[in-house]
């Protein structure tokens, strides 16, 4: 549709806003007292025949969807359905059905009168009494049509989910996801607390900050990248089971799987090692998966993803044998990076053996992890907050969950030595004093949390975001946050 036709209709639509003013009606009122919504009306007249009306009175609103033979059928939708409203001349007077033909699609409108089924099956309302309750002055797309402009859609979120009423279902069923994590990990005694987003350091991962000014203090702050040095300061001070699921801002590029802000579920408990985290992991993501999932047998794309338990675990180096032949647990640093090079990797910028074995694993063996496995045992070098292995040396105790593809989890045995944590951070500052963006800092009061004693512990980090897309069937992280971040309209990329 051209901007100058939209211009057109939503003209015509402020003249029937004008002539219904002036007319006395108000057509932006306060409230209206509904009955039923759509869904329940279907369910509880589900068995009424065609042809029959009840005596039945209903109060019923929402936004029109479509209407026919001039307004005497109006499809009304609300957040669960659609109800059908009949308008007849028999019912309605003269002024009543003259108003009615001032209405558009996408107004809300709210009407009472009596159920029937008609003849052709549609459960309707017999209007005896209506009220406009929102006049749209913006004309909706061709819902027959859909709105189909991706950017578009992003971009005016709240058309695209008037629109596609698949969108809002998508939605829906993240909310569900979201809501069956927090009961199964409340029903495990955790507390949810929440952790600052504005931070004096921004550390916890690999990523580089957003950065802000407090003007009263006169000081840069960072928006957090990640909740969970804040929450391994609360097992240090007490508490045994702490989660938080947050905004997490990363200041990176877009992509089907990035968007600058997302949300993570961090979990941190006392006690426990990466070996319990992983049968933890698997229970809590089955129980999030059967809200939403019909069985563990789940499509994404066009391929079939198994989430049935246990989920298959492998050492990080034993996945690329598996994959490439060569045996990097054998290679030193000159070695792996040659035999890398001849793997097709790029290893110009990699300093370290470990970088070069991590490096290898997300080209040639992530892309290749379809259905829910744990890659375990990562490089020290990769892992700055993770406990040593406690059997191989130059290995940490850390598994990342990859679901078609993609990492969905990254978990481990938390490391609660003072001194080795400040060794690790300390390499982390040289890292970022090299040109390493995304090093993470020294976090002086982290360290002092420490030396007063952090239990035993195991933490873990889900990226909800990703995990709504493969129980959802969405190919983009876009379709799974509401509102993605967007370029303003107009603005050049350069």
């Amino acid at each position: 549709m051209s901007t100058e036709e939209d211009s057109r209709l939503k003209a015509e639509r402020i003249r029937k806003l004008k002539s219904l003013q002036e007319e006395g009606v108000n057509p932006y009122p306060y409230f209206f007292s509904r009955t039923h919504k759509a869904a329940q009306l279907q369910k509880i007249y589900e068995h009424l025949e065609s042809g029959v009306e009840t005596q039945d009175v209903v109060s019923v609103c929402g936004r029109v969807m479509n209407e026919r033979n001039t307004w005497m059928f109006v499809d009304l939708f609300d957040d669960s359905g659609k109800i059908q409203l009949f308008c007849h001349k028999d019912n309605l007077s003269p002024e009543d059905l003259k108003r009615l033909r001032l209405c558009d699609k996408g107004d809300f409108i709210g009407a009472t009168g009596a159920i029937r089924r008609t003849k052709q099956g549609e459960l309707s309302v017999k209007v005896t009494s209506y009220e406009i309750l929102t006049k749209s002055l913006q004309p909706l797309p061709d819902s027959w049509q859909g709105f189909t402009d991706v950017e578009a859609r992003y971009r005016h979120r709240y058309v695209d989910m008037i629109i596609n009423p698949a969108v809002r279902e998508t939605f829906r069923k993240r909310s569900l996801i979201i809501k069956a994590i927090r009961e199964f990990l409340d029903n495990k005694d955790f507390f949810e607390i929440e952790t600052p987003v504005l931070q004096v350091e921004a550390g916890g991962a690999d990523a580089r900050p957003f950065t802000t000014h407090h003007n009263t203090l006169d000081m840069n702050l960072y928006l957090r990248i990640a909740t969970e040095l804040h929450l391994k300061r609360l097992i240090v001070g007490g508490f045994e089971r702490v989660y938080e699921i947050g905004r997490v801002f990363r200041n990176e590029g877009i992509s089907t799987r990035h968007n600058p802000e997302f949300t993570m579920l961090e979990l941190y408990a006392a006690y426990g090692d990466y070996n319990e985290l992983m049968n933890f992991t698997e229970e809590m993501l089955i129980a999030a998966a059967s809200t939403v999932c019909d069985g563990t047998d789940i499509l994404y794309g066009d391929k079939e993803i198994n989430l049935a338990r246990p989920w298959k675990r492998i050492r990080m180096v034993d996945a690329i044998s598996s994959m490439t032949g060569i045996d990097f647990n054998s290679l030193n640093y000159e070695e792996a990076k040659k035999a890398a090079n001849k793997l097709g990797v790029d290893t110009k910028e990699l300093n370290s053996r470990g970088y070069v074995i991590n490096e290898v694993f997300e080209t040639l063996v992530e892309p290749t992890l379809w259905h829910p496995t744990f890659i375990i045992d990562y490089p020290v070098e990769v892992s700055p907050l993770t406990k040593a292995h406690r059997e191989n040396p130059g290995e940490v105790e850390r598994f990342e969950l990859f679901v078609a593809g993609r990492e969905l989890a990254n978990g481990y045995s938390e490391l609660n030595d003072p001194e080795d944590q400040r060794r690790r951070l300390e390499q982390q500052v040289q890292k970022k004093a090299a040109g390493d963006l995304e090093a993470m800092p020294m976090d002086q009061d982290f360290l002092l949390a420490l030396e007063y004693g952090m239990p035993p512990a195991m933490g873990l980090g889900v990226g909800i975001d990703r995990l709504v897309m493969f129980l959802t069937n969405s190919q983009s992280i876009r379709d799974v946050i509401a509102f993605p971040t967007m370029r303003p309209i107009g603005e050049s990329s350069n």
